[in-house]
């Protein structure tokens, strides 16, 4: 099933939300996004284990960082769900 967004919505689908690095948050901030929303699935239903469990991590230092130099930390948020799956896998 595929879903259509605005156009000011980018989607990028990786396999992992463990493959979202640092980078990518902060160069979507850094390149003009308002917000990145990452989302993928709960924790314990990793299929790479404990991608999604770094991937907290991760948000949570960008968010720090953000908000040392004064940017809302809101900008970055994780969402770790089961209808990542229904989405993902039909």
């Amino acid at each position: 099933m595929r879903l259509s967004y605005p156009s000011g919505i980018k989607v990028i689908q990786v396999p992992c939300t463990g493959r979202v690095d640092i980078i990518h948050l902060l160069n979507a901030i850094e390149n003009g996004a308002d917000g990145v929303y990452v989302a993928g699935c709960l924790e314990g239903e990793c299929h790479y284990l404990t991608g999604n469990i770094k991937t907290r991590k991760k948000v949570n230092y960008v968010k720090k960082v953000l908000q040392e130099i004064g940017i809302e930390p809101e900008r970055v948020e994780l969402l770790l769900t089961l209808a990542i799956r229904l989405l993902t896998h039909g």
